[in-house]
Parts: structure tokens; C-alpha cells; sequence
């Protein structure tokens, strides 16, 4: 879908992108760092809106230096800033944009009311968009980036400004562009835990340059421990440590995580589990102490956390590539990590 070849932008007083080389295929691509990374000048640069210093692009094939309007004409955008005029409905604007995009008018009007309810807009679809919250702006300028009918989608923050409930309602209508009409999309954000859920493919910047780009199943691949979660009881008020003491008893290495925004912290407890007869292990002890068994399950890595314990040299984690010379190690990047794990 799209490929990057050493591509560079270069400002007076700062290089936004730096040899940058990668390439998206299919699906749902994640492109995360922090702000001031360089997420909004490669899609500027990836539409033809904005000029390389040196190197080039491609996308569906097409030259982003010679073939910008071409381009805009079979790929959807969703800006990050507040764009949307404040006294037209989005019925208006979103009819509008069709057009410019250039579908006859009652196609036009046809495809915005089919792209306006998919994205859970129905009768706020004909208010003026100054009313609107910020959730709904967010589904209006998600639906002008689809009422096209674009091959691909570049979605700039699109869960900017949003509560969690709202987040994860953008995050799941994301999901669907690809699932459902076979839209592929490159979204970028500074929040590592939304594109673990959300996306196929991350790929990782920072100042520029490629930090790591991999499959998400290669970043969250299966570890070797099992999370327990059991219930209190009358006789066992503490289950959880009384547990972790019954399997180390037993001989099975228990934790309780210490960081409390870790998988597996609170009431989850990690147990190791070498071969199959450790989940025989825990069934039979929560059994022999009353316990009730919550869950068992077998714990994925989390991007968040594998970029947290991970170095820029370091190799070792999953779907680890060496950082260019001149990137600072990912937890770096991390200036900020609420309990989900998310970089700001």
C-alpha cells in the first residue's frame, strides 16, 4: 500500500523526518511516537501536500512527488485539528466533500447517509456541526475520509480529545473500515495501548527515525506464564497471596507484579508455567484451598511493556530491530505512562 524509501524532510531548525525506510501492506497499520515525531509530516508527505527533502514514496503505486492529486483522489485523510465549518450540518459538509471528491449528487447525497450511520451518526447528522461534541466531530471527519470509497484511509490522532468510552467506540469503528469494506487504514497516535487492539502492523518513530516496525502479534506473542485470578473467601480473605504461598509451596514460581500498571498487577497473579502440568497445578491447589477460579490464562506480551523493559540496542524482546544511530532508547520515549501503558 504504501512504500518508503530514505525519505527525508528537513526544516530550518529541525529534520522532521530522517531516512526514514519502510513499507504498509494491507490492513491496519499503526504509526506511533510521541508529538513532534514526525507522524503528521509523513502523511502530509504521503498525500503530496508537502515537498521530501530527499527520498520518495509511493502509495497504491503512485509517485507522492508527481501524482499528489491522483493520490488525494483514491486515499481517504482525517486531520487531526478542528476543521469542521460550525454553522453547516455534517449532512452539508459531508455531501460537500463527495462532491469535491467527485461523485454525481445523488450518489453523493446517497453515500453520506450510508457512511454518516456507520459511523453512529443518525439524527445529529442534520444539526449544525458548532453543537457537536467532540466525539461526534471526530465521526464526522471520519466519515468524509470514507464517503469515497478510498483503497486506503490516513487517520491523523483520530481519538484526540476523547473520554475512554469514546476512544474505544473510534477505536472500534477503525477496526471495522478494514473489516467491514476492505479499507485499509494507517492511523497514527501517541498511545501505544490503542493500536495494540486496534491494529496488524506497528510502526514505531521517534525524532524522525525508524524506531522498530513489526507485526503486533510478533510485539504481543505468547509468553511462557499463566494469569491467575482467583476470589476471596470467609477462610481466605487474601486468596491471591494465599494462592502465590500454596504454588510456591508447591514449587512453581508465583509473583505479584509490583508495578501496579502492569499486566497482571492487583488481583492477577503470574505464575510460571515451563510445561502443561503447571495449569494442573494451579487447578488443583485453587481447588484444595475453597478459592473460586476467575481466570487462567496464558499472558501475551504488551507493546507498552516490551518498549518499557526494552533498550535501543537491545534485540532480545519480540520483533526487536537495532535503533538507528541517534535514537534514544524507547523508554525515552515513554516521558509520560498512564496505567495502560500509553506514551505521551
Amino acid at each position: 500500500m504504501i512504500a518508503i524509501e530514505s525519505l527525508t524532510k528537513r526544516y530550518p531548525r529541525v529534520t522532521a523526518l530522517d531516512r526514514l525506510t519502510v513499507g504498509i501492506t494491507p490492513g491496519v497499520t499503526g504509526l506511533v511516537g510521541a508529538n513532534g515525531a514526525g507522524k503528521s509530516t509523513l502523511i502530509k508527505i504521503l498525500l503530496g501536500l508537502a515537498p521530501a527533502t530527499e527520498g520518495g514514496a509511493t502509495v497504491l503505486g503512485m509517485d507522492v512527488a508527481r501524482e499528489g492529486s491522483a493520490i488525494r483522489e483514491r486515499v481517504g485523510y482525517m486531520p487531526e485539528h478542528d476543521c469542521l465549518p460550525p454553522d453547516v450540518s455534517a449532512t452539508e459538509f459531508v455531501v460537500h466533500m463527495a462532491r469535491m471528491s467527485g461523485l454525481p449528487a445523488t450518489s453523493a447525497r446517497e453515500r453520506t447517509a450510508d457512511t454518516l450511520r456507520h459511523v453512529g451518526l443518525y439524527e445529529e447528522r442534520y444539526r449544525p456541526m458548532g453543537g457537536y461534541s467532540t466525539g461526534m466531530k471526530q465521526r464526522v471527519k471520519l466519515a468524509q475520509a470514507l464517503v469515497h470509497d478510498p483503497k486506503l484511509v490516513l487517520l491523523d490522532e483520530p481519538t484526540n480529545g476523547l473520554d475512554p468510552v469514546g476512544r474505544d467506540e473510534m477505536l472500534a469503528l477503525i477496526r471495522r473500515v478494514h473489516t467491514d469494506f476492505g479499507i485499509s487504514v494507517l492511523v497514527t497516535s501517541h498511545l501505544l495501548g490503542e493500536l495494540e487492539r486496534t491494529c496488524d502492523y506497528v510502526v514505531i518513530i521517534d525524532g524522525g527515525k525508524l524506531l522498530r516496525a513489526s507485526a503486533t502479534t510478533d510485539f504481543t506473542q505468547r509468553t511462557a506464564s499463566l494469569a491467575v485470578e482467583v476470589t476471596d473467601t470467609d477462610t481466605h480473605p487474601d486468596g491471591t497471596e494465599t494462592l502465590r504461598a500454596a504454588l510456591t509451596a508447591a514449587g512453581l514460581s508465583a509473583q505479584l507484579p509490583g508495578d501496579a500498571g502492569a499486566p497482571g498487577s492487583g488481583h492477577l497473579l503470574m505464575v510460571d508455567a515451563t510445561d502443561e502440568t503447571a495449569y494442573d497445578t494451579v487447578r488443583d491447589t485453587v481447588a484444595e484451598l475453597g478459592l473460586g477460579l476467575v481466570r487462567m490464562e496464558q499472558r501475551r506480551h504488551r507493546i507498552a511493556e516490551v518498549f518499557h523493559t526494552d533498550t535501543a540496542g537491545d534485540t532480545s524482546a519480540p520483533g526487536a530491530a537495532a535503533a538507528p544511530p541517534g535514537v534514544p532508547a524507547a523508554r525515552e520515549l515513554q516521558s509520560q505512562k498512564g496505567g495502560s501503558g500509553d506514551v505521551a
